[in-house]
């Protein structure tokens, strides 16, 4: 399917005719070492059905019992979004057909969330503040993974079978609900973006998630609605499923304005349903009729007793909250004194804690940021890969910056080493000693490639000796040549000048 399917107005258009509403379900898995009601191993990437237990396949007789690390991470996160923590809240029955979900149900919580009534305020592109209000953050159990084959796009649209794995069956979730987002307009996408954008930022900080979009452990499902200018009633929404990227969740809600803006105009109804996002070209197609809560029949589990989490364990959570990723960029800009426009580039490059953690193995910040938004930032786009995920950490940065300062490499021969570590060839000092790229010391042998080039360019030397002393680059060229770049261009120059006078 296309855009050129679709019947779309034009974006300014939709924004004179309508107003748009959204909200926003964000479902973070959590880094436990085990499932949320169950032994069973957490781990990410075994071997399909390889981490299950009777609990996460539903056999008879198997009883959940609550993961105590899941509920603590569950409160750090509901903390951090400025939630009030319910001292006791219930998990619940989902009632559901789920084909990756054995039992047939997902434990969740629906009336009694453990945290609710919060906020989260996150930045746009232009410097903006836009407040986000939070209606709840719940704890529930992710369903497994189904593989779809027989079909050109992997999803279940045109399959002749499915495989199931039940490792993320069981897997604990945090699912974060937004209040209805009114009053966007045009920025609506923007603002989605920048919510999750922002919130990914935040549940990675507190080191209970790592946010992996692409592998799944943080979704988005986007809903919208769009109502005529000046009306107070909501219209009819939609919620696309599963996005699973920061440019994807916003083009999602930029299609959705423009398709249901299409449909209302022409006379028509927007179906309260659930879409699919795809990937190759921004558009969302039809899932399935939309459900209602009383359509998932909610009742208490009988099998779990209430959560109850008292105020002074409350207090002792809040206690171990790290810095706030806002406020830690508000400290280093000040440090740094960087313009907002500088902060919000090394932000948008995902460059700004790798140099902060740079800086914090003993570069300084002016060298680290030249390291990893210039030659870095390069050898990542070359690799299709976002810079975080580059395979060369921050303290292999800071090793090769410190060479350089010592004059062991020059800033040529610290690339070369860092080309060696992305490359996976070992350590900053293990390349290094295996391409023997450490700066030539040998002064016989620097002045001997000296000697050689001064020869070769007797014009050089006589218009140096005629007071032109801006001449010698050719000579420090060919002697960094001849040493194969491992010569230190100081030395070089102080040879040259020693000579020549």
């Amino acid at each position: 399917m296309t855009a050129a399917t679709f019947d779309l107005m034009d974006y300014d258009e939709v924004l004179e005719k309508y107003d748009p509403v959204m909200g926003l379900e964000v479902h973070v898995e959590l880094s436990t070492n085990t499932k949320m009601f169950s032994a069973s191993s957490a781990n990410f990437g075994d071997e399909p059905n390889s981490n299950v237990d009777p609990v996460s396949l539903g056999l008879p007789g198997a009883l959940p019992v609550v993961n105590a690390k899941g509920v603590e991470y569950a409160i750090k996160i509901g903390l951090a979004l400025n939630c009030s923590i319910a001292e006791s809240s219930r998990f619940a029955r989902k009632n559901y057909f789920y084909p990756d979900q054995p039992k047939n149900y997902q434990i969740s919580q629906y009336d009694e969330p453990i945290a609710y009534d919060g906020y989260l305020d996150v930045v746009l592109e232009d410097g903006t503040e836009w407040r986000v209000e939070v209606e709840r953050a719940h704890m529930e159990e992710d369903t497994g993974k189904l593989t779809h084959l027989g079909g050109a796009t992997g999803r279940i649209h045109g399959a002749t079978a499915s495989l199931v794995d039940c490792n993320r069956a069981g897997i604990p979730l945090i699912e974060i609900v937004t209040k209805p987002i009114e009053g966007a307009g045009a920025r609506a996408p923007e603002v989605a973006k920048a919510y999750v954008a922002a919130l990914r930022e935040l549940v990675a900080a507190l080191g209970v998630s790592d946010a992996r979009m692409d592998q799944g452990s943080m979704r988005c499902d986007a809903n919208l609605s769009l109502r005529p200018i000046g009306q107070k009633e909501f219209g009819t929404r939609t919620e696309t499923k599963n996005i699973n990227s920061l440019r994807s969740v916003e083009q999602a809600i930029h299609f959705e304005m423009q398709r249901q803006a299409a449909i209302l105009a022409d006379g028509g109804t927007i179906d309260m349903e659930t879409r699919h996002y795809q990937e190759s070209d921004g558009t969302t197609s039809k899932g399935r009729p939309k459900e209602t809560a009383e359509d998932y029949r909610y009742f208490n589990d009988p099998d779990l007793p209430p959560v109850f989490a008292p105020a002074e364990w409350v207090e002792e959570i809040r206690a171990t909250l790290p810095e706030m990723p806002w406020l830690r960029r508000a400290r280093i800009q000040e440090e740094w004194g960087m313009k907002d426009e500088e902060m919000r580039d090394l932000v948008n490059a995902g460059a700004l804690d790798l140099i902060i953690e740079t800086a914090e193995h003993g570069a300084s910040a002016d060298e680290a940021r030249s390291w990893w938004v210039s030659y870095l930032s390069g050898k990542a786009n070359e690799a299709g890969v976002p810079l975080a995920e580059l395979s060369i950490t921050p303290e292999q940065v800071a090793r090769i910056i410190a060479l350089i300062g010592e004059g062991k490499l020059t800033t040529k021969l610290g690339r070369q080493a860092a080309d060696g570590v992305i490359a996976g060839e070992g350590n900053v000092d293990k390349v290094i000693a295996d391409r023997g790229l450490e700066v030539v010391r040998d002064d016989g042998a620097i002045e001997a490639a000296v000697d050689e080039a001064l020869a070769a360019n007797p014009d050089i030397v006589e218009k140096y000796r005629a007071g032109n002393t801006k001449v010698t680059g050719a000579i420090v060229g060919a002697v960094m040549k001849a040493t194969k770049g491992k010569a230190d261009p100081a030395q070089v120059n102080q040879l040259i000048a020693k000579k020549l006078a």
